[in-house]
């Protein structure tokens, strides 16, 4: 009797040591996506993934857009401890300081995802992110990013030349002003009215989001010459935390949140590729729309005429302008950029 006992109650006891263990970090995140989007999805799919890594020492519950604030306001309840992190498209918070709209889309820097995620990892991005987060009470784990987005057009584009008068939708800020830089005339319009306008001719062509996401949405059936891959805008997008709780983290939960998100970030841009591969392919089979490619020397035209700007968004902030130093640094190290 007291040997079974003792097997309940040492039974009871490692109960009560995996629940203790279990809500050691029970998080919350606030995505900038909605509920069903495959961007969201994955992000779920990474929070799952730190709970099996981790032994359920850190468990993430992943909220889609506006679940408790904004998408706008997620910094400031990330910083006062209403969530616990967010996975966020960094612009949103340039309005606190220019860095942040530099460092989180400069315009034409990138040819492809990995040339973004090394500058984050390796080109100095990873130190400016915790520069520009620290002091709002945030810690940056990591990055992804949906990839490069293609370019939607209705009429022949295989150079910057081509970008000179042409009627486009681009959102404000650096976006519009690097093309208006180009020769475009950019106006701004909400996403849903980018397909009704490229319709009825309102403009010929539109910077929107990556190919397959086009593709699917009927965008090539009303523009069939789109740029693919794309030459102009990748977002950073950020998975950061409340820094006091990453302060109280042990070392080895710290190095598994870090790991997760390169693993995470490989599996976004690697599957959101895919998809575009399988979009390119069907577009290709149809008669009506044309893919164009840009060559190296028009993409790298493209980017000069960018950092223009970018210098411009520099002169606003000393955050800014290391952010304008350091990337440019990175680019003209890997034969991106001439200085």
């Amino acid at each position: 009797m007291k040997l079974i006992k003792s097997l309940v109650m040492a039974a009871a006891l490692s109960c009560v040591s995996t629940a203790t263990m279990a809500a050691d970090y029970a998080l919350r995140f606030q995505s900038s996506d909605p509920s069903g989007n495959p961007n969201f999805e994955l992000q779920q799919k990474w929070a799952k993934q730190v709970g099996t890594l981790t032994n359920g020492r850190v468990t993430i519950e992943m909220l889609p857009v506006g679940s408790i604030v904004k998408h706008t306001e997620t910094q400031d309840a990330v910083a006062s401890g209403i969530i616990d992190g967010h996975v966020t498209d960094t612009s949103y918070f340039a309005g606190k300081d220019a860095a942040f709209s530099l460092i989180a889309n400069p315009v034409g820097a990138y040819g492809s995802p990995s040339e973004m995620l090394n500058f984050i990892e390796y080109g100095g991005g990873k130190q400016l992110m915790n520069d520009l987060l620290n002091p709002y009470g945030l810690q940056f784990i990591g990055a992804t990013t949906p990839g490069l987005e293609a370019f939607i057009s209705k009429v022949p584009l295989d150079g910057v030349d081509d970008l000179k008068g042409l009627k486009m939708r681009a959102p404000e800020g650096l976006v519009q002003n690097v093309f208006q830089a180009a020769g475009a005339a950019p106006v701004n319009l909400p996403g849903s009215e980018v397909f009704t306008s490229l319709d009825k001719g309102v403009i010929d062509a539109a910077d929107y989001t990556v190919f397959s996401t086009n593709h699917k949405q009927g965008m090539h059936d009303v523009a069939g010459h789109p740029v693919y891959p794309g030459f102009h805008s990748m977002p950073l997008v950020e998975v950061s935390m409340n820094k006091g709780t990453w302060d109280k983290m042990s070392p080895d939960l710290q190095a598994i949140l870090e790991m997760s998100v390169r693993d995470f970030a490989r599996d976004m841009t690697n599957q959101l590729a895919m998809r575009d591969v399988v979009a390119v392919a069907e577009a290709n089979a149809n008669p009506k729309i044309t893919v164009h490619n840009w060559s190296a020397a028009e993409r790298a035209k493209f980017r000069a005429i960018a950092k223009s700007q970018w210098a411009k968004v520099a002169a606003k902030s000393a955050n800014a302008q290391r952010v304008y130093d350091v990337l440019s640094t990175y680019l003209v190290e890997q034969g991106l950029l001439k200085e």
